[in-house]
C-alpha cells in the first residue's frame, strides 16, 4: 500500500479470543507490567437508542485491571464519558472521553480525580473526542479525532510536542486503540461498518519519532460478539497482539 510516496509493506495477522471482559461494554485497553487495563463505556440518549440499549443507571465508567487470563485485580471508578481511549502511566489512569463533557480524565488509584482537561489545539470547552491514548516514557499520546492525528503531550503542562497524521485508508476510514512497540506505534484501523459482523480489521505501523508508516496488517474478521454484557475482549485486545512487547 503506497504512502506518501513510498511503498508500504503489508502482512496478515490473526485476531484470537482471548477470554471474557467484566460486566460492562469494553472499548478501550492499556498494557501494562501488571497486566491489561479494560476501560468501560456506557451508551446514553441518543446512541442507547441507536443500539437499543437501556439508559445505564448510573454513569460511572470504570477501569478494570485484570490479568492474562481475565481475573480482575482493581478497579477504578472515573467520570469519563463513552470512553474510547486509555493510558495507564505515571501512577494515573487516562481515560478519554468521546462524549460530553470530552476530554481527559485523570484519575489515581484510589478513584479520585486529579485533572479533567481538553485535548490540545482546540476550543477550551471542547477538544472533541478521542478513539486511543497511551503512556510512553513519560508522555501522554492522545489519538484525537479532531485532529485526525496522534497527538504526544506533556502531562503537567499539557503543551503539545508532536503530531501524526493519521494513515489514509480508503477501505478502513475508522480508527480506534494505539499502542507502543520499540519506537513504534500502531493503531487498530478498521472499515465503515453497521454492525459487528461486517467489521474489517487491521492495523498500520508508525514509526514514533518521525511519523512515517512502516506497514500495515489486515485482519481476519471479528468474530461474532457475545450479545451479553460479558462482551470478548478479542474486539481490541486480540487485535492488538502485534504491540504487546515480549516478555509481558
Amino acid at each position: 500500500m503506497p504512502a506518501g510516496n513510498h511503498q508500504v509493506p503489508s502482512r496478515k495477522v490473526r485476531t484470537t479470543k482471548l477470554f471474557k471482559s467484566p460486566d460492562g461494554f469494553p472499548n478501550a485497553i492499556a498494557v501494562t507490567a501488571e497486566g491489561l487495563w479494560i476501560a468501560e463505556q456506557k451508551e446514553t440518549g441518543r446512541a442507547a437508542a441507536q443500539y437499543h440499549l437501556p439508559e445505564p443507571k448510573e454513569l460511572t465508567e470504570h477501569a478494570w485491571l485484570v490479568d492474562w487470563k481475565g481475573k480482575v485485580l482493581k478497579t477504578v471508578a472515573t467520570q469519563s464519558r463513552n470512553t474510547s481511549g486509555m493510558a495507564v502511566g505515571g501512577g494515573y489512569v487516562w481515560m478519554c472521553a468521546n462524549a460530553a463533557p470530552q476530554g481527559v480524565f485523570q484519575v489515581d488509584m484510589n478513584s479520585k480525580q486529579i485533572s479533567h482537561r481538553q485535548i490540545p489545539l482546540g476550543p477550551p470547552n471542547d477538544g472533541g473526542g478521542c478513539h486511543g491514548a497511551l503512556w510512553q516514557d513519560g508522555k501522554l499520546w492522545i489519538a484525537s479525532l479532531r485532529l485526525r492525528a496522534i497527538l504526544r503531550v506533556d502531562p503537567n503542562s499539557w503543551e503539545p510536542e508532536f503530531m501524526i497524521p493519521f494513515y489514509q485508508s480508503p477501505d478502513k476510514p475508522r480508527y480506534h486503540a494505539i499502542a507502543w512497540d520499540n519506537g513504534a506505534i500502531w493503531q487498530v484501523i478498521g472499515n465503515d461498518s453497521k454492525h459487528h459482523s461486517e467489521y474489517r480489521p487491521g492495523l498500520v505501523k508508525y514509526d514514533a519519532a518521525t511519523g512515517r508508516v512502516l506497514e500495515t496488517a489486515i485482519s481476519n474478521p471479528i468474530l461474532p460478539i457475545p450479545t451479553d454484557s460479558q462482551c470478548m475482549t478479542a474486539h481490541w485486545s486480540a487485535a492488538m497482539q502485534a504491540s504487546i512487547p515480549a516478555g509481558l
